[in-house]
């Protein structure tokens, strides 16, 4: 990353590739004048990706040719189409195995089983020399390879490639398929920068992609693997997120739930930019305390976002809380996205977080925790890339509730506490408890940094008007087992 052109007596304008995410990785593009090798696997997007690239210097008025050696013209246009582009002002040439019965009017340069390779150079200076791009796409190496017979003499033909279009200072894209046993350090060190895609299929859900921008000479970037997407438009690539590179000036200043009881057993609210871990079964007000807070936001005009893992937009609705939130969320105040983990990656999801962040919102609920990790059981980092978006959030000074389940109906699970505690910087644990033949709630707080809080429980009661604490469960033990017993015969929850 450190290896910088002797000859250059300055500094190279740099190119969007046409991608943002991948413009957000390289820092800005790639420098001009260089060749670049983008490599990855059947599927990966490699064609996709390089028509893009030219796309973006077509709409910024550079010349550009498109050098087909491994699909034809027909299949280049098809992959276009799929995607809604035109591909009019790009030149296209197109080489292949057999052109016989061709219609003498389509653009083609020459067969490559039938030509020696000094044959091909002449028609590619001739058709360079014509079309005089900017930009410049070969695809793919693997018919050059097979036309050049062995490593050596491939190596030869990919250095002069090199050569001759940086000479014509003409930015250069050449795709591999990775079906050489060569070792990868031959092309490697002839290209200014290498782009690695990744296609891997999952045992259950979509396939997942991965790019990494291997090395940019001379140009730092942000390394490591980054999911993208193809969806219809082209490619969508997710930057790693490293919330060391937000930083926000962070008021001191508390988050109300709009309940008196409710702030007064947290030590007069929430801090902003912090982190809510709200743990507990099923049943037991989690969202209904989440969306108390994300209510009373939207009646002082602030900003908030939900996303669902668990539950539905519709049953989200069906909560008395959440009915109140539809006027805001028809009017856009509160975003509601419901996540399908089975086929969405993490580095999207946290694209989507950012993306509400970037567009306003102050206050963030994850609902929940559980749904996220155990549809993606593969994704062995999961809990670092939520540590980091957590992070960002705090940076950003946008206060998230995670909601988390516990299994079971009465009994904690304290294990399941202890994962998540070093995330939050606020803990509120809910449990179901029996008394007298009849299930009620009760809240506490675990922990709260910064703050002095209340160490009571309180129960908690659903009504048609929201959520209601009562006062602090005096006279009881074993509220937190599920199954209290109380020490004064006349003691009663909430009184």
């Amino acid at each position: 990353m450190s290896d910088t052109d002797a000859d250059s007596s300055s500094e190279p304008p740099i190119l969007s590739t046409g991608i943002a995410g991948l413009d957000e990785i390289l820092l800005g593009g790639l420098p001009a004048g260089y060749m670049y090798l983008l490599t990855g696997n059947a599927g990966s997007g490699k064609t996709t990706l390089a028509l893009q690239f030219l796309m973006e210097g077509r709409a910024r008025g550079e010349r550009v040719l498109y050098l087909t050696l491994s699909e034809t013209v027909r299949e280049i246009k098809a992959i276009a189409h799929s995607h809604g582009w035109s591909l009019e002002g790009i030149e296209l040439q197109e080489i292949t195995a057999d052109l016989s019965g061709e219609d003498e009017n389509e653009q083609t340069v020459f067969k490559a089983s039938e030509v020696e390779l000094q044959e091909f150079r002449a028609r590619l200076e001739s058709t360079v020399e014509r079309a005089n791009p900017e930009r410049a796409v070969i695809d793919s190496l693997s018919e050059l390879r097979l036309l050049s017979g062995e490593s050596r003499q491939h190596r030869k033909q990919i250095a002069w490639l090199k050569r001759h279009f940086s000479g014509r200072g003409c930015t250069l894209l050449l795709t591999d398929d990775n079906t050489s046993s060569e070792p990868e350090t031959l092309l490697h060190s002839l290209a200014h920068g290498v782009i690695a895609l990744t296609r891997v299929t999952r045992l259950f859900g979509g396939t997942r992609r991965k790019l990494e921008v291997r090395k940019v000479r001379a140009l730092a970037f942000s390394d490591g693997l980054h999911d993208y997407a193809i969806r219809t438009g082209g490619l969508e690539v997710y930057p790693r997120m490293v919330a060391a590179d937000h930083r926000a000036s962070a008021p001191a200043e508390k988050v109300s739930s709009g309940l008196p009881a409710l702030d007064a057993l947290l030590g007069g609210g929430v801090h902003r930019g912090t982190c809510v871990a709200l743990i507990g079964p099923s049943g037991a007000g989690k969202t209904t305390t989440a969306l108390q807070y994300v209510l009373h936001a939207a009646e002082q005009g602030i900003k908030g976002a939900i996303f669902l893992f668990d539950e539905s937009l519709r049953t989200l609705k069906l909560n008395t809380v959440g009915a109140q939130l539809a006027s805001h969320i028809s009017t856009g105040r509160v975003s509601v996205q419901q996540i399908d983990p089975t086929e969405l990656s993490p580095g999207e999801f946290v694209a989507r977080v950012r993306q509400a962040v970037e567009t306003g919102a102050q206050i963030a609920v994850i609902d929940g925790l559980n749904g996220y990790v155990n549809a993606m059981p593969d994704e062995k980092l999961l809990r670092l890339h939520l540590h980091e978006l957590l992070a960002y959030l705090d940076a950003m000074n946008v206060t998230s509730f995670l909601i988390v389940n516990q299994p079971g109906a009465l009994t904690p699970d304290v294990e399941g506490e202890r994962d998540v505690g070093y995330l939050a910087d606020t803990i509120v644990l809910y449990r179901n408890f029996e008394y007298r033949g009849e299930v009620r709630r009760a809240l506490s707080v675990l922990k709260h940094r910064g703050a002095s809080l209340e160490r009571t429980l309180r129960e908690l009661t659903l009504t048609s008007k929201g959520m209601q604490l009562g006062e602090p469960l005096e006279g009881f033990r074993g509220v937190l087992s599920g199954t209290p017993w109380a020490e004064d015969r006349d003691a009663q929850p909430g009184r």
